[in-house]
């Protein structure tokens, strides 16, 4: 295990990931109407494993053994599950609705450390959670209108649960992995394994649409919108919240999720000049308090466990 300041140092690194997911759901809107959200999907997450491949090759990394593949298979189910259910289920729902895989994310990451990881859920962690998300849903509060989330498509708000449930699931069965491969290595080889799947989906959603891969438009916004979706939300942010796990439980980890939408308004304020209101500030504290509660957890006896078990 990592000394006391290189677990906290390393910490941050999934509240990175937040903050290039920070203006994911507005990309993701803009790309969906040049390119459908599977086929999207497909190409971000090419894009995002041929990057990190790069890296992977470029640091002499070795290739899975036959041993190995089968836990990176594993990992690219639950990428693929992710992908196609949270683009879909976005292209399919308004921004209030979007905001539910904020919320919900961290929940079912905490529910599922402590069910399948034995990860224990301490006062201090679910005080902390619960603070984060409340001053997560008051930033909500300012940006949308929430009223507007029992409305609309119940199917797209389905979708967008499974999702939330699916990065859960890609965070906690993913922890072994991390520890005993590396972040990089752990990101890079399941993203790989997740494109044959995300692939034959992107195929039949062309079918069904009747869509040739020729009438996708190849413009500098759709470019712009896969490369940042690929880089910066896919390879970039992958990697970083990964490379969490190498330090700390995945329910310490999954508290930064909360930081996703204060990091989109604050993007949004100083790139394209929108207000940020009392609301803004005062969420922003109470997620920024419930962070540093869950965050100052050191792992337990359990936690500590399951390293040894990876290692």
């Amino acid at each position: 295990m990592a000394s006391g300041i290189g677990r906290y140092a390393f910490a941050l690194a999934p509240l990175a990931a937040a903050a290039l997911w920070g203006g994911m759901y507005v990309v993701s809107k803009w790309g969906f109407a040049l390119i459908p959200p599977v086929t999207l999907g497909f190409l971000r997450v090419a894009v995002g494993a041929g990057a990190l491949s790069l890296v992977v090759a470029g640091r002499g990394g070795s290739t899975p053994s036959r041993d190995e593949w089968p836990t990176f298979v594993a990992l690219g189910g639950w990428v693929t599950l992710t992908v196609a259910t949270q683009f879909v289920g976005t292209e399919l729902t308004n921004a209030s609705q979007g905001s539910l895989l904020t919320v919900l994310t961290p929940v079912f990451t905490v529910l599922l450390g402590a069910a399948v990881l034995g990860e224990r859920v301490t006062a201090a962690k679910a005080g902390g959670m619960t603070l984060a998300g409340v001053g997560t849903a008051v930033v909500l509060a300012g940006q949308y209108d929430l009223a507007s989330t029992a409305a609309g498509n119940a199917a797209g708000v389905a979708l967008l649960l499974i999702g939330s449930a699916a990065w859960a699931g890609y965070t906690v069965w993913g922890v072994r992995a991390v520890r005993r491969h590396g972040a990089l290595r752990a990101a890079t080889y399941s993203s790989l394994a997740s494109l044959p799947l995300l692939g034959a989906l992107a195929v039949g959603e062309l079918w069904y649409l009747g869509v040739s891969p020729t009438d996708i438009p190849l413009t500098p916004a759709s470019v712009a919108a896969v490369a940042y979706l690929g880089l910066g939300a896919t390879a970039a942010a992958w990697f970083l919240w990964y490379k969490g796990l190498e330090y700390v439980p995945a329910g310490t980890v999954a508290v930064f999720f909360f930081a996703q939408p204060a990091v989109g308004s604050a993007l949004g304020a100083a790139l394209l000049g929108e207000s940020l209101g009392t609301g803004f500030l005062v969420g922003a504290a109470l997620m920024s308090a419930g962070i540093w509660t869950v965050s100052r957890e050191r792992a337990s006896p359990t936690d500590e466990a399951v390293d040894a078990a990876a290692e």
